[in-house]
C-alpha cells in the first residue's frame, strides 16, 4: 500500500501542469559615463570648432569691443574737456621727445586754460543770484507787457474781459508744453539709454576698438595698398605687441602722433622717422618687420626699417603697394652712346634706390664681393659695373668665368686674360691668374715711391667653384679650399691686404655663401660687399657683416626670382643715408646683346686688346713669338702695353721684364721699337717680318 502511495504521489507530480517560462528580454547595457563624457566632448568641441560658432563669437566679441571701446572714448573726451589732462599728456609727450620748446608752450596753455576755468566757476558761484534777478526782471516786465496788450485788445473789441486774453493764452501754452512732456518723458526714458549705447557703438566702430582678429575679413582687407597716414602709422606701431609701445601710445593726449616726423615722398613709396618712447627699444621693432607691415596693409617686403643717426629712433620706408614689383628704366650705359668712365673720380650707374634716386657705386681702389642664390641676376649686376668701368681705357680686365656659359664673351677683345669653364682645369688657370695678379701687385709695391700705376681688375665669377676645387699640384698645395697651402685663398688674400695700394682689386661673385664656399678672412677682405636674395639671416651677416645686418639690412627677406637684381650694398662707395649701414638697389638689368654691344664701343676706345684664353707659365719660351702674339691685329701697339700683355700671358717669365729687356729682344731680331707720336712702339709688321726671317734662316741650316 505504501508503494500505491508513493506511486500516487510520484503521478500527481508529474501530472501537475507547469506554467509557461516567461520570455527574457535582452536588458541594454549601461551606457559608462567615461564613454558618454567622451561623446558629449567631441560634440562640443565639433560645436566650438565650427565656423559658424567662431563667426558668432566674433561678432560679439568685435561689437562687445565696439561698445566698450567707444565708451572708454566718449568718457575720456568728455573728461578732458573739462580738465587740464590732455595738456598734461602732450607737456609730458614734449619732455620726453626732448622738444622743451613745445613744453613750454604747452604749460603756457594749460595755465590760461586752468585760469578761464577758474573764472567760468566764479561765475557759476554768481549764477543763481543773477538768474533770480534776471527773472524777477524779465517777469515783470513781460507781465506789463501782457496787460498792455490785454488793455489794447479790449479797448479795440469794447470787452473788458479781453485784457485777461494775452495772460490766459501763455497759461494754455505752459499746460501744453507740460503736457507734451509729459507724454514723451516716459518713451524718452525708455529709448535713451539705447541711443546712448547705439552712439558709443558708432563711436567704437569708427575708431577700430575691436581686436583685428575679430574684425570680418572684408574689413580686414578693404584697406590694402590704403594711403600711409599719420593714424595708420600710429595704429600699426600700437597693434606691434610691444606693450610698453602700446600703453605709451594710449597715455599720449596726441594719440602718438608726437613719435612721428614729417611723411615725406620717397620714390614709390613714403618715408617716416619715428622717435620711440622710453622703454622701447629699436630691435623690438626691427624684429617685428613683418607684423609692422601686416599692420600697414602691406606684404614684408615693401617696408624696410633703418635706424638713423637719432637715438631710440627708427626710419620707416613704406612703399607703395605693388610698385617694387614695377621694372625699372633702362641703363644710362644704353640710353647714352656717349657716355665714358673715370675710374679715379667717377661712379658706375647701377640703378635706383628705394627712394628712387640714381644709385651710383664708386669703384676706385674697392675690393668687391657680389654673392646671393642661385639665378638671382648676380652675373649681371657684376657686368654692370664692369661694362661701365671697361669705358675707361686705362683699366686692364682679367677675367676668369668659372660658369662658362657665355655671359662674359663679350670680354674676348677687351680683357687681357678669359678665362670661361667650370672644370678643375679652369679653377687651375685662374688661380694662376689670380698668382699673376698677386706677382704684379708685388712687383708695383717694389717701384720707386710716387709711381704711377693703371688699375688692373681681377675679376672673378662663381668663385665658389675655386673655393669648392679637390685639385692639388705637383707639390700637393690644394688649389682650393680655405688653408694657409690653399693656393687660390692665399692669393686673394695677399691681394686683400695690400692690392689697393697699388690699384690692383679683386671683384669676385659667389652664389649660395657658406663658410666653406666663402671662407670669412676672405668676404670681410672686400671694401664693397652687396648681396642678392638669400635664404637665411646667417647667409646675410656672410654676406655683408653683422653691422649691416643689424642696422636693418635683410637680403634673406628679398623674394627669390620675384625681386631678381635687387642688391643690399653695404660700402663707402655709394651714397648711404645717415645713420644707415646698408642701403638696397634695384639694380639696371642689360642682356647680353646689349651687353655685346656696349664691350664693342669700349674696344672701339681702346683700339684692340690681345685676349689669352690660357695663363701658360711654362719657362721655355719663344720671346719672338710671344711678342707677335700679343700685338693681336693692331699696326702698332705702346711697348707698355706689350710689357703688360707679355705679363699677362706669362708671369714667370716676363712679369720682370722692363722696357730695356724688351728692346734688347727686339733689336737682336731686328724688329727694334721706333717712336710714333713722341711715343714708343713696337710694329706688328716689322715683328712678323723677324719671325719670317728667322724661320727662312732655320730651314736654309737645315738643309745645309
Amino acid at each position: 500500500m505504501t508503494e500505491n502511495v508513493v506511486h500516487l504521489f510520484k503521478d500527481h507530480q508529474t501530472e501537475q501542469p507547469t506554467e509557461p517560462a516567461t520570455p527574457v528580454t535582452a536588458v541594454p547595457e549601461p551606457v559608462k559615463p567615461v564613454r558618454l563624457w567622451k561623446r558629449t566632448g567631441r560634440a562640443i568641441a565639433h560645436a566650438a570648432t565650427h565656423d559658424r560658432t567662431k563667426g558668432a563669437g566674433r561678432a560679439v566679441v568685435r561689437h562687445g569691443s565696439y561698445i566698450i571701446g567707444g565708451t572708454r572714448i566718449v568718457t575720456r573726451r568728455a573728461w578732458d574737456g573739462r580738465t587740464g589732462a590732455r595738456y598734461e599728456r602732450l607737456l609730458r609727450a614734449a619732455e620726453a621727445a626732448g622738444n622743451y620748446e613745445a613744453a613750454g608752450d604747452w604749460e603756457e596753455r594749460l595755465s590760461r586754460f586752468r585760469e578761464q576755468r577758474h573764472r567760468r566757476r566764479m561765475d557759476l558761484l554768481m549764477a543763481p543770484e543773477k538768474l533770480v534777478k534776471g527773472a524777477a526782471y524779465g517777469a515783470g516786465g513781460g507781465l506789463g507787457a501782457l496787460i498792455a496788450i490785454g488793455i489794447a485788445l479790449a479797448i479795440a473789441n469794447k470787452d473788458v474781459s479781453d485784457v485777461v486774453t494775452p495772460l490766459m493764452a501763455l497759461v494754455e501754452l505752459i499746460r501744453l508744453l507740460v503736457t507734451l512732456v509729459t507724454i514723451l518723458w516716459g518713451p524718452l526714458v525708455a529709448v535713451g539709454p539705447w541711443l546712448a549705447l547705439a552712439g558709443v557703438w558708432a563711436v567704437g566702430r569708427h575708431r577700430g576698438a575691436a581686436p583685428q582678429w575679430a574684425l570680418p575679413a572684408n574689413a580686414r582687407t578693404d584697406d590694402a595698398g590704403a594711403p600711409i597716414t599719420p593714424s595708420v602709422v600710429v595704429t600699426a606701431l600700437r597693434d606691434l605687441g610691444v606693450a610698453p609701445l602700446r600703453n605709451a601710445i594710449k597715455e599720449m593726449g596726441d594719440a602718438g602722433a608726437a613719435m612721428l616726423g614729417p611723411i615725406r615722398i620717397a620714390g614709390c613709396g613714403v618715408e617716416v622717422d619715428v622717435t620711440l618712447p622710453s622703454g622701447v627699444s629699436t630691435a623690438e621693432v626691427q624684429g617685428r618687420r613683418r607684423k609692422l607691415a601686416e599692420n600697414l596693409a602691406r606684404h614684408e617686403h615693401e617696408v624696410f626699417i633703418t635706424l638713423p643717426t637719432a637715438a631710440r629712433t627708427v626710419r620707416l620706408w613704406i612703399a607703395d603697394s605693388g610698385a617694387l614689383d614695377e621694372p625699372i628704366g633702362p641703363s644710362p650705359l644704353v640710353t647714352d652712346e656717349t657716355m665714358t668712365a673715370d675710374y679715379t673720380k667717377g661712379k658706375a650707374p647701377w640703378g635706383q634706390d628705394l627712394r628712387g634716386d640714381a644709385a651710383a657705386l664708386s669703384l676706385y681702389q674697392r675690393h668687391l664681393l657680389i654673392t646671393g642664390l642661385s639665378n638671382q641676376g648676380k652675373t649681371a649686376a657684376l657686368r654692370a659695373l664692369a661694362l661701365w668701368l671697361a669705358l675707361d681705357r686705362s683699366v686692364e680686365f682679367r677675367v676668369a668665368d668659372l660658369k662658362g656659359a657665355g655671359d662674359w664673351a663679350m670680354f674676348d677683345g677687351l680683357a687681357t686674360v678669359l678665362i670661361q669653364g667650370p672644370t678643375d682645369e679652369h679653377v687651375i688657370e685662374a688661380t694662376e691668374m689670380v698668382e699673376g695678379g698677386v706677382t704684379e701687385m708685388e712687383r708695383r709695391l717694389q717701384a720707386p715711391p710716387g709711381t704711377k700705376f693703371p688699375p688692373l681688375i681681377l675679376l672673378v665669377d662663381e668663385a665658389q667653384v675655386a673655393f669648392m676645387c679637390p685639385a692639388v699640384d705637383d707639390e700637393k698645395r690644394p688649389y682650393g679650399g680655405s688653408k694657409a697651402t690653399s693656393r687660390y685663398f692665399m692669393a686673394a688674400r695677399k691681394i686683400h691686404n695690400q692690392g689697393r695700394a697699388v690699384n690692383v682689386t679683386l671683384w669676385q661673385g659667389t652664389q649660395d655663401p657658406t663658410d666653406q664656399n666663402l671662407p670669412k678672412l676672405v668676404r670681410e677682405g672686400a671694401h664693397t660687399r652687396a648681396s642678392l636674395a638669400l635664404g637665411t639671416e646667417s647667409q646675410a651677416r656672410m654676406a655683408l657683416g653683422d653691422k649691416a645686418v643689424d642696422g636693418g639690412a635683410a637680403p634673406n627677406l628679398l623674394r627669390p626670382g620675384l625681386d631678381k637684381g635687387t642688391v643690399v650694398v653695404a660700402s663707402d662707395g655709394i651714397k648711404i643715408p645717415a645713420g644707415q649701414a646698408s642701403i638696397t638697389v634695384r639694380t639696371h638689368y642689360i642682356d647680353t646683346d646689349t651687353a655685346k654691344e656696349i664691350a664693342q664701343r669700349a674696344k672701339n676706345l681702346r683700339g684692340g686688346v690681345t685676349t689669352l684664353h690660357v695663363v701658360n707659365d711654362g719657362e721655355d719660351r719663344d720671346a719672338l713669338a710671344d711678342i707677335y702674339d700679343v700685338l693681336g691685329d693692331t699696326a702698332r701697339t705702346l711697348t707698355a702695353d706689350v710689357l703688360k700683355r707679355l705679363s699677362a700671358l706669362s708671369e714667370n717669365t716676363y712679369g720682370t721684364w722692363t722696357p730695356g729687356d724688351l728692346k734688347r729682344v727686339l733689336e737682336d731680331a731686328g724688329a727694334e721699337p721706333y717712336k710714333s707720336d713722341g711715343r714708343m712702339v713696337v710694329g706688328r709688321e716689322r715683328v712678323a717680318r723677324a719671325l719670317a726671317n728667322r724661320i727662312s734662316e732655320s730651314s736654309t741650316s737645315v738643309e745645309a
